[in-house]
């Protein structure tokens, strides 16, 4: 990488645009950047970085680069950055601006500007710059990828630091890993070595849980065996508790099978007696059923001769009704018939009643002929009802004339008071368009802020939730804690009291002849006794069972303990120190200005349509004006002639109306006439013929009933059965025929007569025999069934625990694995003797890299008397592998940096420096790196000591190097000519190159 030029504009403490030729600077390789304190000599290595990275280094970097502004700068000059480099052979030009917050280009206050970067890259065979990207994203990408290292990298290689390697020189093992680990970035074997950790703790849950599944099977084998099993007194992870759960497994599987093939034997034979009193109990049932269905069949035939007069009466009834369905239809007709004579009557009536008394003896024809000549006289009115609806139109159209003329004139009137106000309506339009047109682009720079403001308010209140849930959760931990030790010395001291007294508790299970467990003697003289307070062994489990719920309680606690801390550091870190509710009341200020400007600029499309519709009302108006004039014009030739034919069809009207108000009025008196006397004559027809029907349909009633051998046409009728009557009287006889047939079959029976002459069947014995044979019969098989369910289940839960502790093998071998590799990577292990982590171990082999690199320098720096080597001793108690020591050639002996004096410390680190620049140069993949800086220091050097140190310098030449100097030191000003000064005045500082 090879600086070209950088051009420099309100930014620090430059007020305007200067510029750096390094071009000129470095083509004598050394160059000297001085200026008193103050001037700006560290701005102009800031904007190197800025341009690059889009940062400042360290503590010099704040909010989004709004304080890199130059106080001194013009408030409409804004800040930039340009660099011009050539890196990985192209030649690019890197712009930066920061966010400016300027002046409004219209009205008072100021608004932000987003930060703006682009990058060009030239092209020798076009001899131009083309662009490349205006992404502040893809620029930071390009760049990190060509130069291969971060912004860190860059400031530790590129602008040598003397400081922080003087700290580095003299620093202990942790601070100086830390910085190599940024620098050399190996989070990628720290992450190792958390893998490992976690997957350590991982299978050694994994391997307890299996000791408790089996533990749990073991437990639930026992309460099926009862006391046929004894569980081994073990506890989860403890060795040998597989083997014996096995074996305690198999002794209950061969006492319940013994039990089973008991339960066997007592089955069958209960089964044997059941089946033989279950067939006794049916042939006594089949019995009582027979005798009972004889007696029954008697008894029923004895109540149907009761009733044989009944049925015979309804045999009758049924008949008669029979020969009366065949007069039915003529007596419907007979009904029908008479129904329309007296509806033809009453119309006839009621018609009759409506005519002038003249009419009250006419007949049919007569009516008929006076409604023809009425009808004849309203022909005659056709002429003039046509004239009278004429004139009606006539009179609405006159009137509709006037109503268009006073319609003319308020459209006149309203659209001349309109017009004179059109252009102050279109002015006020105009300004209500260009202030939305304001508050739109003030709405977009708002918006911008809105997103980081909500974040930071977010993280705030995430953190002040998360303070209060730190202490909770530290207290519940410590809580927790506590009741696990107690809980663990509880259980402690009950398995000691336990112990004490076992030989109380084995002389309980001793029993006289059976040998004892312990000495296997047959004779127990003298057993223990229990004292009061005996501990058993359920007491000693529930106490377990509580010391491991407290301990699982207290990992879970220190669990969560663990997560609230690391969440409010990621809060704290998102949120800053600043209170939430002055973040809050930041967020709202700015809410309410971007609402207050959205509201605003909301504006915009209704002002545009509102001076669109005013446009389009000022035309209509102007036409409606226009075509209210032409038509008065016209009215004027239609009033005069309408006046005209009123005055004719009035004469014309006078003639036809008569003594009535209008034609209509006259029309409408012999319209109800000739309908009143055509209804009359309708009606006397329909009663004629309706009185000649019913003489007919009497005469066909009398004759039908006669044919069917009634006397009148009423007996007929009386002997007619409803529906509803007809099927039941058929439903009775049907009934009494089926019983009839059903009481014969059953005393024809042999089987039920046979019966009926045996002694009474004694069903209660035989049910109470049966009851007591099946009572016996459930409960050898309720034994048998239990005694199965014990083995299978004891087969079942012996399999699995076997399965468990097949599968468990791997996994404790894995556990055991990953906990040696955890241990030896975390450097705890002890076949790690220097108790060096991964880490360390790859920092180590750089520092070793750095150390060589450094030395070569270093000996000339010295005159050959130093040598830095790398130290992998233990310090103390801490962990070995990033000691840094330096060899005295003078007395052969290994001495800590930190016995330097303040120019040895000075040559060293400047000697380190150069060595890590070319080891990480090296590490970011070969990248060059032509132009360095070198940040002060040289003011601690005697005469020759500077001498050799800047001969050192001037050798990076022979790589094509060329090295900056930033120094107080007067002496180099006459040693190196090539210059760059700072001079600050009141007004910001400037820029001098000399001696190019």
């Amino acid at each position: 990488m090879r600086l070209h030029r950088l051009d420099i504009t309100a930014f620090g403490p430059f007020g305007g645009s200067r510029t750096v030729d390094f071009d000129a600077l470095t083509a004598a390789g050394l160059f000297l950047l001085h200026g008193p304190t103050g001037a700006g000599k560290t701005s102009v290595l800031d904007a190197v970085c800025y341009a690059l990275y889009g940062s400042v280094p360290g503590a010099r970097q704040s909010g989004q680069g709004i304080n890199l502004r130059s106080d001194h700068a013009e408030r409409r000059t804004r800040t930039e950055v340009r660099l011009e480099l050539t890196v990985a052979g192209r030649r690019l030009e890197i712009t930066r601006q920061p966010p400016w917050e300027r002046p409004k280009l219209r009205g008072k206050g100021t608004t932000v500007d987003k930060a703006q970067t682009w990058l060009r890259e030239y092209d020798a065979p076009a001899a131009a710059w083309k662009d490349l990207s205006r992404s502040h994203q893809e620029i930071g990408e390009e760049i990190t990828q060509l130069l291969g290292m971060s912004r860190e990298q860059f400031c530790q290689v590129v602008l040598l630091p003397q400081g922080d390697f003087a700290r580095f020189l003299r620093a202990d093992a942790e601070a100086r890993g830390r910085l190599l680990g940024r620098l050399f970035d190996t989070q990628r074997f720290a992450d190792v070595e958390k893998r490992l950790a976690e997957r350590r703790r991982a299978t050694e849950a994994r391997v307890r849980e299996g000791d408790a599944t089996l533990l749990a099977d073991a437990h639930r084998m026992q309460q099926e065996a009862g006391d046929a099993m004894e569980l081994p007194e073990l506890s989860p992870g403890e060795p040998g508790l597989a083997e014996a759960v096995l074996e305690t497994a198999a002794i209950a599987r061969s006492t319940a099978r013994e039990r089973l093939t008991l339960a066997h034997c007592r089955l069958s034979a209960a089964e044997s007696a059941h089946a033989a009193a279950q067939r006794a109990l049916d042939d006594v049932r089949e019995l009582a059923r027979l005798q009972g269905r004889f007696a029954e069949a008697r008894r029923r035939a004895e109540l149907l001769e009761e009733r044989a007069g009944a049925h015979r009466e309804a045999q009758q009834r049924m008949e008669r009704a029979r020969k009366a369905e065949t007069v039915a239809p003529a007596l419907e007709l007979r009904d029908a018939v008479e129904t329309e004579h007296r509806a033809a009557a009453e119309s006839e009536a009621r018609a009759r009643r409506t005519l002038p008394g003249s009419f009250a003896d006419a007949g049919p024809a007569g009516l008929a002929a006076a409604a023809r000549g009425v009808t004849e006289q309203l022909g005659g009115l056709e002429s003039a009802r046509r004239a009278e609806q004429r004139l009606t139109g006539v009179v609405e159209e006159r009137a509709g004339l006037d109503r268009q003329e006073r319609a003319d004139e308020d459209v006149l009137r309203e659209a001349d008071t309109w017009l004179a106000d059109w252009d102050t309506t279109r002015a006020a339009l105009q300004a209500r368009i260009e202030s939305a047109q304001e508050a739109a682009t003030r709405a977009e720079q708002l918006a911008v802020q809105r997103e980081p403001a909500r974040r930071r308010l977010k993280a705030a209140r995430t953190r002040d939730e998360l303070a209060a849930d730190l202490e909770e959760a530290r207290r519940r931990a410590l809580a927790s804690g506590q009741r696990a030790l107690d809980a663990r010395a509880h259980w402690l001291d009950l398995k000691e009291q336990r112990l004490n007294g076992i030989a109380a508790e084995l002389a309980a299970h001793l029993t006289d002849g059976e040998p004892c467990a312990v000495c296997g003697a047959t004779e127990h003289p003298a057993p223990a006794r229990k004292i009061a307070g005996h501990v058993d062994r359920e007491a000693e489990e529930r106490a377990l069972a509580a010391h491991q719920r407290a301990d699982e309680q207290h990992s879970e606690d220190e669990r969560r303990l663990g997560v609230v801390r690391e969440a409010l550091a990621a809060a704290t870190a998102e949120a800053g120190d600043t209170p939430t509710a002055r973040l809050a009341a930041e967020a709202d200020e700015l809410e309410q200005e971007y609402a207050r400007a959205r509201r605003d600029a909301s504006a915009l499309h209704t002002a545009h349509e509102e001076l669109r519709r005013a446009e389009h009302e000022r035309e209509r108006r102007l036409a409606d004006r226009q075509e209210a004039a032409v038509r008065t014009a016209s009215r004027l030739t239609r009033r005069e002639t309408l006046e005209h034919e009123q005055a004719a069809l009035e004469e014309e009207l006078a003639k036809a109306r008569g003594d009535a108000g209008s034609v209509a009025a006259r029309a409408a008196q012999l319209e109800r006439r000739a309908a009143l006397l055509s209804a009359a004559a309708d009606a006397a027809r329909t009663a004629e013929d309706a009185a000649q029907r019913l003489k007919d349909a009497d005469a066909r009633l009398a004759d039908a009933a006669y044919r069917a051998g009634f006397d009148t046409p009423q007996a007929a009728a009386a002997a007619l059965l409803d529906d509803a009557a007809h099927r039941e009287l058929q439903h009775r006889l049907d009934d009494r025929q089926s019983e009839e047939a059903a009481v014969r079959a059953v005393l024809a029976e042999a089987d039920t007569a046979a019966a009926a002459q045996r002694p009474r069947a004694d069903l209660a014995a035989a049910e109470l025999t049966a009851a007591e044979a099946e009572r016996r019969l459930r409960g050898a098989a309720s034994a048998r069934d239990a005694a199965a369910r014990c083995c299978t289940e004891l087969d079942r839960l012996s399999a699995r625990a076997a399965e468990g502790v097949r599968l468990l093998a791997p996994l404790r071998e894995e556990y055991d694995r990953v906990a040696r590799m955890a241990a030896l990577t975390a450097g705890t292990s002890a076949d790690n003797e220097r108790k060096m982590r991964l880490e360390s171990y790859v920092l180590a082999a750089r520092l070793e890299q750095v150390a060589a690199a450094a030395t070569v320098r270093l000996r000339r720096m010295s005159s050959g008397r130093y040598t830095l080597v790398h130290s992998d001793d233990r310090t103390g108690r801490g962990r070995s592998g990033l000691g840094l020591h330096v060899v005295d050639a003078w007395t052969g002996r290994e001495r800590d940096t930190a016995t330097l004096s303040g120019g040895e410390t000075f040559f060293a680190s400047l000697a380190l420096a150069l060595g890590l620049a070319d080891v990480v140069t090296d590490e970011a993949g070969g990248v060059r790196l032509d132009t360095l800086f070198i940040d002060e220091g040289f003011g601690s050097l005697d005469d020759q000591t500077l001498d050799e140190v800047l001969d050192v310098l001037d050798s990076l030449r022979e790589r094509d190097r060329s090295v900056g100097i930033v120094s107080h030191v007067p002496d180099l000003r006459r040693r190196i000519h090539a210059q760059l000064e700072v001079v600050k005045g009141r007004t910001g500082s400037t820029l001098r190159q000399r001696g190019v």
